[in-house]
């Protein structure tokens, strides 16, 4: 019914729940607001505990959880607005049922393009918008109040820039840059080493060239993307060689994306001097 709008909702838990969101990204820019109670949050590995009357913001490449692991009574109202970027240095298209001035929405994009910081704390204003959602969203036939919709998420926004002019965040350039889109690639790189990578792959991941993106990468870790990837993968397979000494050194190749234990046993040589099994002897022996 509204374009971008991903989801809008809220929970009302009375007790304890047993379950919580554990560590994900969104398709969009993600508002959360805590009307009552506390909740465990965390961004980037950072725990944010939140309160009564903070609001959160998280953009698609953060990855955040809600909960650890599970989620306390509270009561949470979100908003997920897709704004078409999954990487930093992509363009903002916001959706055209917004009427914010344009100086206002170029500015509200530069505030939320330059600043990562996830929590903040909500204003009279920003309360009320969400409060009002709320019965909103339980209708059974939502296209009756599109209209009343589309005037407090307006609001709603408005009433966020309100919260970031007032913070006077400290804003950062760097953080919408094409380098910091491989910098946030490359720390996920490690979690999905099993995918047969190629470097033209890694770039469109970037949305970049393949020079352009080999060069950010020596930029960030002075090596070569490949070199990077089988140092990851390296790496990754030396400490399944510690934590599983009963799975095989086969299985344990291509669980870190080697396509053949020939090639893991040699790489992994030249890497560390040794081959993974005497690798794990070695390891046996120290402990």
């Amino acid at each position: 019914m509204l374009p971008g709008v991903s989801t809008l909702g809220y929970w009302d838990a009375k007790r304890s729940q047993a379950w919580g969101l554990d560590w994900h990204r969104n398709e969009g820019i993600e508002i959360t607001y805590l009307s009552r109670g506390r909740l465990d949050f965390a961004v980037d590995d950072h725990s944010y505990p939140l309160e009564a009357g903070q609001v959160t913001i998280t953009r698609p490449w953060q990855q955040h959880r809600v909960g650890d692991p599970e989620v306390r009574a509270s009561r949470l109202f979100w908003l997920i607005l897709d704004v078409s970027v999954r990487r930093p240095n992509q363009e903002w298209h916001w959706p055209d049922w917004l009427i914010l001035a344009p100086a206002d929405l170029r500015e509200l994009t530069v505030k939320l393009r330059h600043n990562e910081h996830p929590v903040w704390q909500a204003d009279a204003t920003l309360r009320r918008c969400f409060e009002r959602l709320a019965p909103l969203v339980a209708v059974s036939n939502p296209i009756t109040v599109q209209t009343r919709l589309i005037l407090l998420l307006n609001e709603l926004l408005i009433a966020l820039l309100e919260i970031l002019r007032s913070h006077k965040p400290k804003l950062d350039q760097s953080l919408s840059s094409s380098a910091r889109t491989v910098e946030l690639f490359l720390a996920k790189l490690p979690s999905h080493i099993e995918h047969p990578w190629t470097l033209d792959e890694m770039a469109v991941q970037c949305g970049l060239g393949r020079t352009r993106f080999a060069d950010y990468c020596r930029q960030l870790t002075n090596v070569a993307p490949m070199d990077f990837l089988i140092n990851s993968r390296v790496d990754a397979a030396k400490k399944l060689l510690r934590t599983q000494p009963g799975r095989s050194i086969t299985d344990i190749g291509f669980a870190c994306g080697f396509q053949s234990n020939q090639y893991f046993t040699t790489v992994f040589r030249s890497r560390t001097g040794k081959s993974p099994s005497k690798y794990r002897a070695a390891v046996a022996m120290l402990s």
